[in-house]
């Protein structure tokens, strides 16, 4: 087998000169395998070649032959061309090309698998924070959007302020004080009024209060049926009153809440003033446990006071910033905005198995 080297500049065809004299040159070297190359002139005439073959009998054997290119124009200079290899034959003395095998490439096997996908998330359904026993979710809005499928964005006997100042962002339900078109501080309350009703259960928020004079945050469930008012405050908090009214400190944050049982209008059952450190500094969760003849309030998860009373009317769920009462009447001091929120993580109720 022969690789043969062709170096040409242009690449024209090989004269019939160049190709006899090739032919000659190989059978000289004999059969075997190695090298042959040659030059041509501008004509495409042999100028020279030369073969290196391999015996088959282990020796190595070089043969040239050169010859006096016809008189043509332009130069020779030579570029290189491979061919495919040869094989001489020793009786005949022609040159033969043989097809060099072609190793088509092999793909390398590529590691096909359908997509897995990922692990489901198996939802924790979230209980009542420090309790024990069985309880079955009824309710819940974590406050990812506004839901007014749930939430009706002011009491029944009002219509809704257009001044907006609540809205559910960063995962939490805001309401601040902000005066209205008229220059005038307004309540704004949040609930489930003829959307969420509940008999007993229990009943828990996770939030962070406003400061400032007048403020009026609260949590609580209750229910207008016919001239009948039942209620059940979770949680009502004052930050006005003065640093000697045991409500709030100097600057008029928030220090104490009060849970209240009402059976009507004007009928209070109970009340308790729990004092705490500041509740506009960090989240706590307020709740309250509702059976039929009990309501058992609790702060973080401790029980803090507790009553006696038969409450067996549904309620729904009320989320307010209202002034006035023992905060007294906001005014010029009382910061405005979403940064001084009365601020809901979430809402969650229970029923009591």
């Amino acid at each position: 087998m022969f690789q043969l080297s062709v170096t040409r500049k242009f690449l024209r065809p090989m004269s019939l000169t160049a190709t006899a004299s090739i032919s000659a040159l190989l059978v000289a070297c004999g059969g075997g395998t190695g090298m042959a190359s040659y030059s041509t002139d501008a004509a495409g005439n042999l100028t020279s070649a030369s073969a290196t073959t391999k015996l088959a009998n282990g020796s190595t054997q070089t043969t040239t032959v050169s010859s006096t290119p016809s008189t043509a124009t332009g130069s020779t200079t030579t570029t290189t061309t491979s061919t495919a290899p040869v094989t001489t034959s020793p009786t005949t003395g022609t040159t033969t090309p043989t097809t060099t095998p072609t190793t088509t490439p092999t793909a390398t096997p590529t590691t096909s698998s359908t997509p897995t996908a990922p692990p489901a998330t198996t939802s924790t359904v979230p209980k009542p924070f420090g309790q024990t026993g069985t309880f079955t979710l009824t309710f819940q809005d974590e406050f990812d959007s506004w839901n007014s499928a749930k939430w009706n964005d002011a009491i029944w006997y009002e219509t809704s302020n257009a001044t907006k100042n609540y809205a559910v962002s960063n995962g939490s339900l805001k309401i601040w004080p902000q005066r209205d078109a008229n220059g005038r501080f307004f309540n704004r309350t949040i609930d489930t009024d003829g959307k969420y009703y509940q008999t007993y259960g229990y009943f828990e928020i996770e939030a962070k209060l406003p400061v400032g004079k007048g403020t009026w945050p609260a949590f609580w469930l209750f229910n207008h049926i016919g001239t009948r008012r039942p209620e059940i405050d979770v949680m009502e908090a004052y930050a006005g009153g003065g640093p000697n009214s045991g409500w709030s400190d100097a600057n008029l944050h928030p220090t104490a809440y009060a849970p209240t049982v009402w059976i009507d209008a004007g009928r209070l059952a109970g009340t308790k003033t729990i004092l705490t450190s500041d509740l506009s500094a960090a989240f706590h969760k307020y709740a309250v446990k509702w059976e039929a003849s009990r309501q058992t309030f609790y702060f973080d998860g401790r029980e803090v006071f507790s009553l006696n009373v038969a409450m067996g009317d549904p309620m729904y769920i009320m989320l307010d910033l209202w002034f006035g009462s023992a905060s007294g009447q906001p005014d010029n001091t009382t910061p405005t905005g979403i940064g001084n929120s009365y601020e809901v993580n979430y809402v969650r109720a229970w029923k009591l198995s």
